[in-house]
């Protein structure tokens, strides 16, 4: 008796459990799985949810923002001279050295001084592109008609507005070994790795050993900017291949190797001139032309806002306008859930190629424009600004992949505008545009949250964010393509 009790009563909480789920999820309409997550929305025997696409139009432009590239962040040295969808890119660098006071002297006898040889060392970071192509550095002096400005930041993409010239050559043309790159540099002066170590030539070595000296270009850090305005790399045009180069960390530096008669003895020593970024000049130029790559029959189209492929390319680069029609007629309801969703368009004939190398941004920037100020600022409500990690996180914008489609590696970007979407059909707040771009040293206009949405702040978007200076690019379905069609989603309950 007492076990037929228990086992109906096992029956009847069963029975009720599926009753209880049938009840639940016929309440239930279009309810299907988020692009970020279905975190946020209620429970499905708490409140009808349903969900609908919105249709976007896009449209590719450039980015003519000025890019400047600070010290503390990764300089790019290089050429892309083969990507037929987005075209070339061109990155040089000029630059500063100094000892670590002044006035220096090498120590010793100046008689007894005996040069060993003088070497420029990089900091390889790593390199963006086809670390197989050929890539060969040019070192030489900036020309003294052409000295950097210690004050002044260079616009990146401006080159043309400076027109710094080359000096004669310091050293014979260097060829990048890649295969060699990463192996350990282990002597009595140091023990690194990742280094491009470039040998100054004989003649120069001896002026920065022997001619040099404390009565003149090593008085100061003024003098000696004017007996050597600094260094100039440039590279060959036919390479497909952008090296990251640190220039603040240990690895980057003058190496001048001696011997000298000190304390009677006589022995080889090295000193070291490194960058500061507070005394020496800087620049690092990067010049892109599309003008034969796929990209050009799609950017600053003047005749269509909705084309079904869009490209975006880190600064300095190309960005995305966007717009959401239908939104102005939406009606006011409870929304759990609006996002933004962007997906790569993989290029077939180099899915296994180009593609690998040539990777997308890891961090693309939802914004908004305003048209009043004519500036981009945040998207109202839901982009609260860097200094949050989980505020960012929950925002979105880093680089996902996805298998869909039949590709097993798509690189996709989703955006939370969840609140911004709430404001517009709940208080009739302000309608945008959005803008989609690869940000790597940009500020933004910043407002705060509904109701503190009156104070005007400024956001800066660095390079923490995972960006570097021109490494990324990514071409996206926009909004009329028939696969990974640009899009905004939204769920939400009725009132």
């Amino acid at each position: 008796m007492i076990i037929k009790f228990m086992a109906s009563t096992h029956t009847v909480k069963k029975l009720s459990i599926f009753l209880f789920s049938i009840i639940v999820f016929s309440a239930c309409t279009r309810v299907s799985t988020s692009e970020i997550g279905l975190g946020l929305l209620p429970s499905m025997d708490e409140v009808m949810t349903k969900d609908t696409i919105f249709d976007v139009e896009t449209q590719t432009v450039e980015n003519l923002d000025s890019l400047r590239i600070y010290g503390t962040d990764e300089h790019v040295l290089g050429s892309i001279s083969n990507d037929p969808m987005f075209g070339t890119t061109q990155a040089s660098m000029y630059f500063q050295l100094k000892p670590s006071y002044f006035p220096f002297y090498i120590p010793g006898q100046k008689d007894s001084v005996t040069i060993d040889s003088a070497v420029l060392v990089l900091s390889c970071r790593g390199f963006y592109g086809d670390s197989t192509s050929s890539l060969t550095l040019n070192l030489n002096k900036i020309s003294g008609a052409t000295p950097l400005d210690i004050t002044k930041y260079y616009a990146s993409n401006y080159p043309e507005a400076y027109n710094l010239q080359l000096g004669s050559a310091l050293a014979s043309p260097y060829k990048v070994d890649f295969t060699k790159i990463k192996d350990s540099v282990i002597n009595r002066f140091e023990a690194s790795n990742n280094q491009i170590r470039i040998k100054i030539l004989p003649s120069y070595a001896y002026q920065f050993i022997k001619e040099f000296d404390s009565t003149n270009a090593y008085k100061s850090d003024s003098t000696l900017r004017e007996f050597f305005r600094g260094f100039a790399l440039t590279t060959n045009a036919n390479s497909n291949v952008l090296l990251r180069i640190n220039m603040t960390d240990t690895n980057t530096k003058l190496g001048l190797y001696y011997r000298s008669q000190s304390n009677g003895k006589i022995d080889t020593t090295v000193s070291y001139f490194r960058y500061s970024m507070y005394s020496n000049g800087d620049a690092n130029f990067i010049t892109r032309n599309r003008k034969t790559a796929e990209i050009s029959k799609h950017l600053n189209a003047t005749t269509s806002m909705n084309d079904s492929l869009v490209y975006v390319q880190t600064s300095p680069g190309t960005m995305i306008k966007i717009k959401v029609p239908g939104l102005k007629n939406f009606k006011n309801r409870i929304i759990h859930r609006a996002e933004l969703v962007a997906e790569q368009v993989p290029d077939d004939a180099k899915v296994n190629t180009l593609e690998t190398q040539m990777l997308p941004p890891q961090f693309l920037f939802l914004g908004v424009y305003d048209s009043v100020s004519k500036k981009i600022r945040n998207v109202p409500n839901d982009y609260v600004g860097t200094s949050s990690a989980e505020y960012m996180n929950r925002f979105g914008g880093k680089l996902v992949y996805k298998s869909i489609q039949g590709y097993d590696k798509v690189a996709s970007y989703n955006f939370n505008v969840s609140r911004y979407v709430q404001g517009l059909i709940s208080r009739t707040d302000s309608l945008f545009d959005f803008r989609i771009m690869a940000p790597v040293n940009d500020s933004i206009a910043l407002t705060m949250p509904y109701p503190n949405n009156k104070t005007l702040t400024t956001d800066y978007l660095g390079t923490t964010l995972g960006n570097q200076p021109a490494v990324g690019r990514v071409r996206l379905g926009g909004g009329k393509h028939s696969k990974f069609r640009m899009r905004l989603r939204i769920y939400y309950s009725e009132l």
